[in-house]
């Protein structure tokens, strides 16, 4: 082991300064968790202000808020990852049977780009066709004859998830495909020639040879992103959500911001993130044993 040490020094001495940020941004900030168990206040910080055990989490259980916006973040977040789970690989499989290099690669681009525009443009964009005056959808609804009055599409809380899904969807999807399209590319090609040698059609090769190879990746993929399932974020539901639809669009760290700044009751937002840090936890290792007892697969 020392010898091992010995030799690869300079690589340890390189990955210093990464450990360092590491450490800095991910598990300093876990001694803010302390608050959770506290009456925080500002005036006294977390060295004067008195413990409270485990009061903040019996009243976030005990608050019919808290089921409600937790609905909100799984809905969601369980819709998103099935829809860019299955729309990647479906996307980087049609993409590889594709001939055309030119094609391939204008639609790659094309379904790149969303990714690297922000969500305050994104949910601009989304808000701007959906909106009832003007916006282009109603246009063409109307113009079809499906409608005859514009749709107020926002303020209908039951179709929020639906709207919330479809822009994540068109925003990442390309960006998914990446990794797949990447493992597609490094099967062996001889197993592709040798089953059209037997006859097989692109459909029969996509199915019995580019899906089992994109498995173990997928598998891999879809236990990470499980770890975040209950961390869906804000951005979008911030941006997308107002107070029609509020019931429908306000998830968990929406609830933790409301709680922290807009009644000042720090300790329990922290509660709230703690809460949110032990379900991902248990989520991945449930998602890793399940892969490994059906399929063979696992992360670790």
């Amino acid at each position: 082991m020392y010898r091992k040490l010995r030799a690869q020094y300079q690589l340890l001495i390189m990955s210093i300064p990464f450990m360092a940020v590491l450490v800095l941004f991910s598990y300093v900030p876990l001694w803010g968790w302390i608050m959770a168990f506290q009456n925080y206040s500002l005036s006294h910080g977390i060295t004067g202000s008195p413990f409270s055990g485990f009061n903040h989490f019996a009243d976030l259980f005990r608050d019919d808020r808290f089921y409600l916006v937790l609905r909100n973040t799984l809905v969601m977040s369980g819709m998103s990852l099935a829809t860019d789970f299955v729309g990647a690989i479906g996307l980087a499989l049609l993409l590889n049977e594709v001939r055309l290099r030119f094609f391939k690669r204008t639609v790659q681009t094309i379904t790149y780009i969303p990714h690297f525009v922000s969500w305050v443009v994104m949910a601009n964009i989304v808000l701007g066709s959906l909106s009832p005056d003007g916006g282009i959808v109603n246009e063409v609804l109307m113009r079809l004859g499906i409608v005859h009055e514009p749709i107020m599409f926002m303020s209908k809380g039951s179709w929020f998830w639906a709207i919330h899904t479809l822009a994540g969807l068109w925003k990442e999807l390309g960006w998914s495909t990446i990794i797949y399209l990447a493992v597609i590319a490094g099967l062996n090609a001889e197993m592709y020639e040798a089953a059209e040698v037997d006859g097989a059609g692109r459909l029969q090769k996509m199915w019995h040879i580019s899906v089992p190879g994109l498995m173990p990746t997928a598998v891999l993929l879809l236990i990470l992103a499980t770890g975040n399932l209950i961390n869906t974020g804000y951005e979008s539901q911030f941006l997308l959500g107002n107070g029609l639809n509020i019931d429908y669009s306000q998830v968990l760290d929406l609830y933790a911001l409301d709680y922290s700044f807009s009644i000042g009751d720090y300790s329990y937002g922290v509660a709230i993130s703690v809460f949110k840090s032990a379900v991902s936890i248990l989520l991945v290792l449930g998602v890793n044993q399940a892969a490994r007892r059906l399929g063979g697969f696992k992360a670790f």
